[in-house]
């Protein structure tokens, strides 16, 4: 494989297949982790905060995406699934389990409930298993604050924080580390899954299920096994978020949360694991961004910055709807569009 004027060329299919088939991409993504790696010992603790909040992000959006994006299934209740991952794996650590185990075990029991809402979908499509997983966001809601002596009700659970081999990850910084390692491993059992024959199942269910059936797709398999994966790994990012901000409640895993999961992945680029990424780094950053505008006109326009403040919502929903009407394949494809731009600069073939 060499780099030439106009673009990419292979010699064998495996080389093709890789996920990272040039040196220049490789050396980039080191320098990538090179420099995440670095980070905790330069930013100040709200700023490593809002990264944690963003890997946490990328997993609940990737997960999401494997769904929706790659198999075509709906899903409004994927916050609740989030949230029995946090239960899950709250309830297991208080136990004394020690974390990872802990986090698998919430997984797991996000993926049994995940399939087990996602059996309707062998009948139900489009928006009619959407009201189904809207009916799950609700059920499940209800468990978590009637179920008191589980999950602590109105009032919450609280949750130790992470702790391996005697040492406590118990600073944004230190756990930091612990989220990026776990975020890396699920963005790369996703990306994996996508190129084996199940991801092609999914594909396939997606683009046509009918069809899919025709050649062989067991329609109902593939799709709970689309449900049980996707809700192990939103199963993770919720365990993740309960050992992180050691305290959680029925509140943060609303119906609010499956629809910026859904903001997410539609922001980012539908059945893209890198779009994933990059709507959730939109999505956790937006309100941010909004809170520093508004700060910063207080000073100069506090009548400007007094009608901003209540809009922050209708801005969020604002994004949303000039994504789907201007660009509705996402940030993914202003990604590849900019590659192929430089790729191939500066000629125009």
């Amino acid at each position: 494989m060499s780099m030439q004027k106009c673009g990419l060329f292979y010699t064998t299919y495996a080389r093709e297949d890789g996920l990272f088939p040039s040196k220049f991409q490789k050396i980039c993504l080191a320098l990538f982790f090179a420099v995440l790696l670095v980070c905790p010992q330069f930013l100040d603790s709200y700023v490593m905060s809002i990264l944690n909040l963003i890997l946490i992000a990328v997993i609940g959006a990737v997960s999401l995406n494997l769904l929706t994006g790659v198999c075509g299934q709906m899903s409004l209740g994927h916050g609740a699934f989030v949230g029995v991952g946090a239960y899950g794996a709250a309830v297991l650590s208080n136990m004394g389990v020690p974390f990872f185990l802990a986090l698998l075990g919430g997984g797991a029991v996000a993926a049994m409930v995940g399939m087990i809402f996602g059996i309707p979908s062998l009948r139900l499509k489009g928006i009619y298993l959407a009201i189904s997983t809207l009916a799950a966001q609700l059920i499940l809601e209800y468990v978590f604050l009637h179920a008191g002596s589980v999950t602590g009700g109105a009032n919450g659970l609280p949750v130790d924080a992470p702790e391996i081999m005697g040492y406590s990850f118990d600073t944004d910084s230190k756990i930091f580390y612990l989220i990026l390692l776990v975020t890396v491993l699920c963005v790369l059992v996703v990306t994996n899954v996508i190129r084996t024959r199940p991801g092609r199942a999914f594909v396939a269910i997606r683009d046509y299920h009918q069809s899919a059936e025709n050649v062989g797709v067991n329609l109902f398999a593939f799709k709970l096994q689309a449900f049980g994966l996707s809700s192990f790994l939103a199963g993770i990012a919720g365990g993740l978020w309960a050992h992180y901000t050691m305290y959680i409640t029925p509140e943060q895993f609303s119906m609010g949360l499956s629809i910026s999961y859904l903001a997410m992945i539609i922001i980012g680029g539908m059945g893209s694991v890198l779009g994933s990424i990059f709507g959730a780094i939109f999505i956790t950053l937006l309100p941010e961004m909004l809170n520093l505008l508004t700060t910063s006109l207080g000073g100069i326009a506090p009548d400007l910055s007094a009608i901003i403040v209540p809009m922050k919502e209708g801005v969020f929903g604002l994004m949303l709807v000039l994504f789907l009407i201007f660009e509705p394949e996402g940030l993914a494809r202003k990604w590849r569009l900019t590659k192929a731009y430089w790729k191939l600069y500066p000629f125009a073939y």
